[in-house]
C-alpha cells in the first residue's frame, strides 16, 4: 500500500470506491427510516448526492485529500481540513473500498492523517461517525 495525495485523475475512482463503502450506511438509513420516508424526504438519490458531496471537498483548496493505492488501484481516501485559528483539524471523509476493507487501510490512513495534523500545529483531532451498522468500519479504524 502506498499513500499519497490524491491527483484530479483519481476523483473518478474516488467516488465510485465511496459508493460502494457507503452503500451500507444508507442501507441502515433505509432500514431506520423506512422505504416511505427514505427516498422521498431524505435521500432522495444518495449516489448523486454523495458523489457532489465528494467532488465538492476533494476539489476544495483549503482540504487536503489523500488515497492509498494498491497494485496502482485506488483502495481508500481520506479528506481532511486544518483549522489554524482554532488549531482544530477534522477528518472530513474516510472510505475504503469493501474489496479492500479489514486490511487495515483505514486506520493508515487515519494515522497519516493524524501525523500531518501534528505537523500541522493542531492540537485536536475531529473525527465524527454514525452509530448505526453501516458506519461499524470508520468506528473500527
Amino acid at each position: 500500500m502506498n499513500i499519497r495525495p490524491a491527483e484530479p485523475g483519481d476523483l473518478a475512482e474516488i467516488i465510485r470506491l465511496s459508493l460502494r463503502a457507503w452503500e451500507p450506511v444508507f442501507a441502515a438509513w433505509e432500514k431506520i427510516l423506512g422505504p416511505r420516508i427514505f427516498p422521498i424526504a431524505v435521500f432522495p438519490d444518495w449516489r448523486r448526492g454523495q458523489a457532489e458531496v465528494v467532488e465538492k471537498i476533494c476539489a476544495d483548496p483549503t482540504v487536503a485529500t489523500w488515497i492509498a493505492a494498491v497494485e496502482g488501484s485506488v483502495a481508500g481516501f481520506i479528506a481532511y481540513k486544518l483549522d489554524e485559528s482554532t488549531q482544530i483539524g477534522e477528518v472530513l471523509l474516510l472510505a475504503v473500498d469493501p474489496d479492500y476493507q479489514n486490511a487495515g487501510i483505514g486506520t493508515e490512513l487515519n494515522l497519516h492523517a493524524l501525523r500531518m495534523l501534528k505537523e500541522g500545529g493542531m492540537k485536536l483531532a475531529y473525527v465524527g461517525t454514525g452509530g448505526d451498522e453501516g458506519h461499524a468500519p470508520a468506528r473500527r479504524a
